[in-house]
């Protein structure tokens, strides 16, 4: 671990692997991660889970609320308020079905590992209180799969609130991974009323913390991080506000950021476009058995 970055110790196989043809790239699956920020009254603070010890992947490192599309989000018509599919199509760089599973993962996740629902009565409300039992009901059917995203808003009576959500940036799991996720990052501010829990299995912490103030922890090596983390937490720190970063998303670049990896010298060099923090030069006899 360099700083706070997490580094997998079977990289560095897994990319010879890829070089030299044994290793087939699998395909990533679409996914969703939302920063949820709140007004603190000196600037944003945002909200962070820490993954279990345990976890395979990225054990004890500090993420987002956020998960994989569940095939249902695209196969339903999902109650909906704010830019339509097709707006959020063009945005995200896919057609309109996709578009909605992508949106509808990014408000279900927040809701399933946050307790934040983004979604109201009508287009100008948002629901309030969302702690008791039967909520917590509904959350638990969402996670188990029991539920739909959109059996949930109908049973409700609620609408998605597709205009409280913007588009960050998008990042794709590098080839040589063996779990691929093609994710898109969003903002999205705490609704009034509502307040964040941690009822995520895979997370045994949650704080609220200013993005200036997790990223210095990151560069300490303190917070535990991927290399989508810290990036967006670098990007939030100008916002002065929630309100700021929802309007600076509207013009935020959503081109793919993916890892490439290379042999040069007998070394591997691995690099993120546009991020030359985390450009990693890997001796040839590293992670070998």
């Amino acid at each position: 671990m360099v700083n706070g970055q997490w580094f997998p110790p079977d990289w560095p196989d897994r990319i010879r692997a890829l070089a030299d043809g044994s290793l087939t790239p699998v395909a990533p699956k679409r996914a969703a991660t939302v920063m949820l920020l709140k007004e603190t009254g000196s600037g944003p603070a945002v909200h962070m889970l820490r993954r279990r010890a345990s976890m395979a992947f990225a054990g004890g490192a500090y993420a987002y609320p956020g998960g994989g599309v569940d095939p249902r989000d695209d196969d339903h018509h999902v109650r909906w308020a704010g830019p339509s599919r097709a707006w959020w199509a063009d945005r995200l760089g896919v057609d309109e079905k996709a578009a909605q599973a992508i949106v509808c993962a990014a408000v279900r996740e927040t809701y399933e590992e946050a307790g934040v629902l983004l979604a109201g009565p009508d287009a100008d409300s948002v629901v309030g209180d969302t702690t008791g039992a039967d909520w917590e009901a509904d959350r638990a059917a969402l996670v188990a799969r029991e539920l739909s995203f959109a059996e949930f808003l109908d049973r409700r009576g609620l609408v998605l609130r597709s205009d409280l959500l913007g588009a960050w940036t998008r990042w794709i799991t590098p080839e040589f991974e063996s779990r691929r996720y093609d994710t898109w990052f969003f903002v999205a501010a705490l609704p009034e009323g509502q307040r964040t829990r941690n009822a995520s299995t895979e997370a045994d912490r949650t704080v609220w913390i200013a993005p200036a103030e997790a990223a210095a922890g990151y560069d300490r090596g303190e917070l535990l991080m991927m290399p989508p983390t810290i990036a967006t937490l670098r990007q939030l720190v100008p916002c002065g506000s929630p309100a700021e970063a929802l309007t600076a998303a509207r013009s935020r670049d959503l081109t793919p950021v993916l890892a490439r990896a290379r042999l040069v010298a007998g070394e591997v060099v691995l690099t993120w476009p546009g991020h030359d923090e985390f450009t990693k030069h890997i001796p040839s006899g590293t992670a070998r058995a």
